[in-house]
């Protein structure tokens, strides 16, 4: 039997969709599906986040396969799943966050949109939602 978990959203932050961020989302979780939710810096908020089980090269440019290209493709030709970062409303104000739902058990890695470098690497458990601190930005010391 699944739980539903409810996250309170309201701000449209996201250009793809002028409605994303308002409302609840509901989290269908139970069995081996989980659901994971990241904080992130104010500085975030509209940028798109990518997540694929651990291994996953991420910054790979999409294009139909009419024509040849020098590299191999796996047998998922599809995009992966990504969300934008928009405000949630919390107790005492709003937090930055995305919200992944509905995630297979097993160990994730996100990486903004379009770019290469894994920002974070996550564990996501059935039946639970887990949270995460997306980390800050690496400094070139």
């Amino acid at each position: 039997m699944s739980a539903g978990t409810a996250v309170d959203t309201r701000l449209p932050d996201s250009p793809e969709n002028p409605h994303a961020g308002q409302g609840s989302v509901l989290l269908d979780i139970g069995g081996d599906i989980g659901a994971l939710v990241v904080t992130t810096p104010a500085s975030m908020v509209g940028v798109e986040v990518e997540i694929g089980p651990e291994g996953t090269v991420f910054g790979h440019h999409h294009h139909d396969h009419d024509g040849s290209h020098d590299h191999d493709h796996g047998h998922d030709h599809g995009h992966l799943a990504h969300v934008a970062v928009v405000r949630r409303p919390v107790q005492g104000g709003e937090v930055p966050a995305l919200v992944f739902g509905e995630l297979s058990a097993g160990r994730y890695a996100l990486a903004e949109k379009g770019a290469a470098d894994v920002r974070l690497l996550v564990e996501v458990r059935g039946g639970e939602v887990t949270s995460a601190e997306w980390p800050p930005e690496p400094t070139d010391s």
